[in-house]
């Protein structure tokens, strides 16, 4: 996945998320409209019509992006680049809250669809194929682009929405770790396809977009692998994540913010070993969320009466 800073440019600022166009977008710009340039009755309407492209792919990031603010997760930058637009979003690690932050992207272009077929039969009834065919005709195609996005990014294939949205699905029966296994083996499956389908229509593009999807559908694999490997690691059991219900693994899995010394903050009490900073909060390594040390105690389990009040206190 490229970088929103290397290699791009910051185009503005929205809701607190910034927005950054690759340099590469030009260099596709340029060749799309000029193959296209049959179209219309003038080049202009190939730019504007590749400028409505990026702007549903930008409205479909914005709808990632808002919906895990929603739910309580982090998002503050969108990338547009030739194979579309990334949301650089991290929800909250629950499968609701995952599901809704990528579910809204696709749900972006469901709304846009009446709006664009109901702007077409107003042109149509107006009289716009034969008083502004070009007008018409750029409508029409923004409709098609719509269309195809929303069923090109649909597809249960990892890592594009649907196969994210089915993993989500299945993170509600089977767990974190299984469910991305679960979906990016599907996801080679579809990339195979992708790949066969390119080399029968000899289409370089969709050869290129499916490499790219192979790379990512791997790092989510290798992740899916690390995750399995968390989750049979030994957990303190007297301790529970107030948020997911997770216990904390045994070992040093917590890093200091002030020297960098990796430490067990359950074991330490909350003390760094190495700089003595005490930490009086701790972030649940299973779904990212943030609670005092305090909360964690588990009244349920049996822990020694002192070590319990110190991290109480």
């Amino acid at each position: 996945m490229p970088s929103s800073r290397q290699g791009s440019i910051r185009l503005f600022r929205f809701s607190g998320i910034d927005v950054f166009l690759h340099w590469s977008w030009f260099l596709l710009a340029v060749y799309i409209i000029q193959s296209r340039s049959g179209g219309y009755s003038s080049i202009t309407w190939n730019v504007l019509q590749y400028l409505a492209l990026f702007l549903i792919v930008l409205l479909h990031e914005f709808g990632h992006a808002l919906a895990c603010r929603q739910v309580g997760g982090q998002a503050n930058q969108i990338l547009l680049w030739p194979f579309g637009g990334v949301a650089y979003v991290d929800p909250p690690q629950r499968p609701g809250a995952t599901l809704w932050s990528i579910a809204a992207g696709p749900l972006v272009n469901v709304v846009l669809f009446p709006i664009l077929l109901g702007l077409i039969l107003l042109g149509r009834s107006l009289g716009w194929p034969d008083t502004m065919p070009d007008l018409y005709r750029l409508v029409t195609e923004i409709l098609k682009i719509d269309v195809e996005l929303l069923a090109f990014n649909i597809l249960p294939i990892y890592p594009l929405d649907g196969g994210q949205i089915l993993r989500s699905l299945l993170w509600f029966v089977l767990g974190r770790a299984r469910s991305l296994m679960v979906a990016t083996i599907l996801g080679f499956v579809g990339i195979v396809g992708f790949l066969g389908l390119a080399f029968w229509n000899h289409t370089a593009w969709l050869g290129a977009i499916a490499i790219y999807l192979l790379m990512i559908c791997w790092s989510g694999l290798q992740h899916a692998r690390a995750l399995l490997r968390f989750a049979k690691l030994p957990r303190r059991e007297n301790f529970t994540c107030p948020a997911c219900n997770a216990h904390p693994p045994i070992g040093d899995f917590w890093k200091c913010g002030k020297c960098g010394q990796a430490f067990d903050i359950f074991q330490t009490q909350g003390v760094c070993p190495n700089c003595a900073t005490h930490f009086g909060v701790t972030k649940c390594l299973d779904c990212s969320a943030v609670h005092p040390l305090s909360e964690w105690f588990n009244p349920a389990m049996s822990v020694s009466s002192t070590f319990a009040n110190e991290v109480r206190g």
